[in-house]
């Protein structure tokens, strides 16, 4: 095998959701693999967030970033459109301007690697003879589940949320009917079609990146790699190479928040964060402030307009003007559950409280309080439109101050040691993403040669 060095190209979806994920991903490969990076980026009208994430990275040449020309998508959409359909709209419109933008990059990439909702761009990469792989920024067992949908979409009729029992899914944790991710709310809906689509597709790659890590989640990555009615449905590879995290960024002048933290006592603030899509009702908001203050606790909560806020994994951003690490952390944290912040939560050893809203965020949440035992979560949220101040003030002190708190904080110091492990340079998680190069480097030279 020739050392000659890489160049990938990461497509990413809008959004600060999807952008964070493929960019700590490029980071990995450029400063851990010695990898050329060029992110391939639609152009939108960037938040203020998009703009001060990436601005520092194309400052330090750090990360080649190139945006494909804009699309106009305004005749494809209403306002009843999801977000997942209007996502996967804007992804199908860039493929020609994704094609043009690959065949003027001079060098050309090497290898394609597309997020949840690229992988109509699969076919772009044979164009070019381009080994291809999928990045799930999310869990084994929502890829488990996405994967298999097809097939309960063959077996189950009627909506799957009237479903009596659990959703069986090979050599995996079934899935109850109120935990299932947002597409599959309304099988009439657009947008489950669409997840049908994407479930399909992952098969025609040459693999599957998921950031995740063996210990975290070895049940549902064994099924995903040697059961074999899932391993029909997946067909390819599975690598687990998480947990990928945003790099920290030099500290800057401390805030008078963070003056304020370095002269509290230790495990005594929560952060209470619901990301940059997350909102609650003026109602809830209410409730919410009367249960922390109920509760008596130290805490920091960003409150904001969700078109003005940070991507998931926020807490990490509050009080030093960059996007990188706290100089302190948060000793728990109040989340929505994306998997962006609840890696962040458990790569700093942080216990949570799970409060999902959105998309897989009630699968994530069921993972944290059943499986991983790292946080606490409001009683039957599906069915309630308002969770009181009392419950509130409940969680509150469970976390930061009994006895299941404390069991919590040690469990999740436990995880934050295993994620460090997966990602050394002995780590499961290193030595996945080694063979995907390996890999990588093997089909390069196979089409070269051709």
């Amino acid at each position: 095998m020739e050392n000659s060095k890489l160049h990938v190209a990461i497509l990413s979806s809008p959004g600060m959701g999807h952008l964070i994920p493929v960019l700590n991903l490029g980071n990995r490969l450029l400063s851990h693999h010695n990898v050329d990076i060029t992110i391939l980026l639609p152009a939108t009208n960037s938040s203020p967030a998009e703009s001060k994430v990436l601005k520092p990275l194309t400052d330090r040449n750090q990360l080649n970033i190139i945006e494909i020309p804009p699309v106009d998508i305004s005749s494809l959409v209403n306002p009843k459109t999801t977000i997942v359909t209007q996502l996967c709209i804007m992804m199908r419109a860039v493929l020609p301007g994704l094609r043009s933008t690959i065949a003027a990059m001079n060098p050309r990439p090497d290898v394609l690697i597309v997020d949840l909702f690229g992988t109509e761009a699969l076919p772009v990469a044979d164009e070019f003879d381009m080994p291809k792989y999928v990045y799930i920024a999310s869990t084994a067992w929502f890829t488990a589940l996405t994967t298999y949908c097809p097939v309960l979409d063959e077996k189950i009729e009627g909506q799957y949320v009237d479903q009596r029992t659990p959703l069986k899914i090979p050599g995996c944790k079934p899935v109850r009917p109120e935990d299932v991710v947002d597409p599959m709310l309304d099988r009439n809906d657009e947008q489950y079609r669409e997840y049908l689509r994407l479930g399909i597709e992952f098969r025609l790659s040459d693999g599957i990146l998921l950031n995740t890590w063996e210990d975290l989640e070895p049940i549902s990555l064994k099924a995903l790699r040697e059961n074999g009615i899932l391993r029909a449905v997946v067909k390819v590879p599975v690598y687990d190479i998480g947990p990928l995290r945003r790099p920290a960024e030099p500290a800057g002048s401390k805030s008078r928040l963070i003056e304020w933290l370095d002269v509290q006592p230790s495990e005594s603030v929560i952060y209470i964060s619901f990301g940059s899509g997350g909102t609650l009702s003026a109602q809830q908001i209410n409730e919410l402030a009367w249960g922390l203050e109920m509760s008596q606790q130290r805490f920091v909560w960003v409150v904001r307009p969700p078109t003005e806020g940070g991507a998931d994994g926020s807490f990490f951003t509050v009080g030093n003007g960059s996007d990188g690490t706290l100089d302190y952390l948060p000793d728990g944290f109040l989340s929505h559950c994306g998997w962006n912040s609840t890696l962040e939560s458990i790569a700093s050893g942080i216990p949570m409280i799970a409060w999902p809203l959105y998309a897989e965020q009630r699968l994530n949440a069921t993972m944290l309080t059943e499986e991983l035992g790292v946080a606490v979560r409001p009683e039957v949220l599906p069915t309630k439109k308002v969770v009181g101040r009392e419950e509130i003030e409940k969680m509150v002190r469970t976390l930061m101050q009994y006895t299941e708190g404390k069991a919590m904080r040690d469990r999740v110091k436990e995880l934050k040691h295993s994620a460090e492990k997966a990602l050394s340079n002995e780590g499961s998680s290193y030595k996945s993403m080694a063979v995907v190069l390996e890999d990588c480097q093997r089909r390069v030279q196979s089409h070269k040669k051709e």
